[in-house]
């Protein structure tokens, strides 16, 4: 739970910090705008994927199934910086699926955090595994981090690709291939 009165203290020693004056008229309301937007960041915080992948389907076929081109936003924890950009998740399902949206909202639960991409790719693969009981997850996150573009290196468009496989993705390297080439990469 986002404690908003501590987060706009923070701002305001914040601003004072830069050299600002937080009581100028274009700052007065900044304190209570960053609170509000960090509740709504961070709040996958509060939020557990299980609550989203409970709701499952049978089904005869046991097919992979790919829900791609996810997007999603989240914040560096090393900056506090944005990073966003795109999920691709594949699952081989053990007689039971998920509801299409749930896999957009177990995105959203873990980038709703500070967070490092890597981490974010393998907690989405691992709530796959423990909550649907999949015979094999696979995940991959392609993103632009405003660490990278707006400080430091300063090199727009970078973007850093991640992947995480689990069980039978992570044996079998066909599958691999042709998760991949589904997603016409």
């Amino acid at each position: 739970m986002v404690d908003q009165q501590k987060v706009r203290e923070a701002v305001r020693l914040l601003l004072e910090g830069i050299g600002e004056d937080p009581t100028r008229e274009g700052l007065l309301e900044t304190p209570d705008r960053v609170a509000r937007m960090y509740t709504e960041l961070c709040g996958g915080m509060d939020h557990d994927a299980s609550e989203h992948l409970a709701k499952t389907f049978s089904v005869s076929d046991d097919g992979l199934v790919i829900e791609r081109d996810i997007t999603f936003y989240s914040l560096c924890e090393h900056h506090m910086l944005p990073f966003y950009g795109k999920v691709a998740i594949g699952y081989l399902p053990n007689g039971r699926v998920a509801g299409l949206s749930k896999l957009a909202r177990t995105v959203e639960v873990y980038a709703r955090r500070l967070q490092l991409q890597e981490q974010l790719t393998a907690q989405i693969a691992d709530a796959l595994m423990e909550e649907l009981g999949c015979r094999g997850a696979i995940v991959f996150i392609e993103a632009e981090h405003m660490c990278m573009t707006m400080r430091g290196v300063q090199k727009p468009g970078t973007k850093t690709a991640t992947l995480a496989r689990r069980g039978a993705f992570a044996e079998d390297p066909e599958l691999e291939a042709r998760f991949f080439r589904m997603l016409g990469r």
